[in-house]
């Protein structure tokens, strides 16, 4: 009850904020406005939503220090994807085709913000961390991270090894950042640089959604497996490859510093309660 008290109000303003998204992003400048305030609103209604229905005040996102870290976490997102597009240019799969549009990747920066706020709350603020509560990090990792993945077979252009790469990739590496920090801005940060990075800077397909235009016009071509093929290159075996790299380097941080949570005996019975 205490997931759905807190899923349900966020996941209203997450669908709510992309539908009104969607009438003003003929306008770069009011879809990066936008775009920012609906990620605000998100945070607000989940720490409002965590004090109601937990009577405490959400660590996970206090405001001090959020900025720097969020900052933090966009250069490692930014870096690992700049990593994965060059592995994939080097074998040829990968070229620019020119300068994009500097107006179009302001809007996408709004985009971004609403997309990796409200999916981190959802996925990690809640639904993780309420689950790893019950069954500790381990167990909690891997259903959590299929169903972020599975979540993306929405996407215009989705594939079945599309959501399993996303779930390996992006869902075990920012559960994992969650687990090392204790705070939602790192993940709320890596993912917002690397979807950044993958459309506004590098012009490529972001999870199958469709190419947005960002600063470069990017072209990929060849397998598949390199690639992303038509999802994107966040398909691609290089992009599998960073994201497990990431989530072993976090789950480390995890352990040293004792934030792993361990499976309780009997959790599975209190699950089944």
């Amino acid at each position: 009850m205490r997931l759905l008290k807190q899923f349900v109000p966020v996941a209203v303003v997450a669908f709510g904020g992309n539908a009104i998204m969607g009438v003003v992003q003929g306008s770069p400048l009011l879809t990066l406005l936008f775009g920012v305030a609906m990620a605000a609103l998100a945070v607000f209604v989940y720490a409002r939503t965590v004090r109601w229905s937990e009577g405490r005040t959400p660590a996970e996102v206090a405001t001090q220090g959020a900025a720097g870290t969020v900052a933090k976490g966009a250069l490692i997102g930014v870096a690992l994807f700049a990593a994965v597009i060059v592995s994939i240019a080097v074998v040829g799969g990968y070229r620019i085709d020119g300068l994009g549009s500097p107006a179009a990747a302001v809007g996408l920066l709004g985009v971004m913000a609403a997309v990796a706020v409200n999916e981190e709350l959802l996925f990690r603020g809640i639904l993780f961390r309420i689950v790893e509560e019950r069954v500790g990090t381990w167990l909690a990792l891997v259903p959590t991270s299929l169903l972020f993945g599975l979540s993306h077979l929405l996407n215009p252009h989705a594939s079945l090894w599309g959501a399993i790469a996303i779930a390996i990739e992006a869902g075990s590496m920012l559960a994992a950042a969650y687990a090392a920090t204790r705070t939602l801005w790192v993940p709320i940060g890596v993912h917002f640089g690397w979807n950044f990075a993958v459309a506004g800077i590098f012009g490529a397909e972001v999870s199958g959604g469709g190419v947005a235009q960002g600063l470069l016009r990017g072209v990929t071509s060849g397998p598949a497996a390199l690639t992303g093929g038509a999802f994107g290159p966040e398909a691609s075996l290089f992009a599998v490859v960073a994201g497990l790299l990431l989530t072993v380097v976090f789950m480390r941080l995890a352990r040293r510093r004792g934030n792993v949570v361990p499976f309780r005996r009997g959790a599975d019975a209190t699950l089944a309660r």
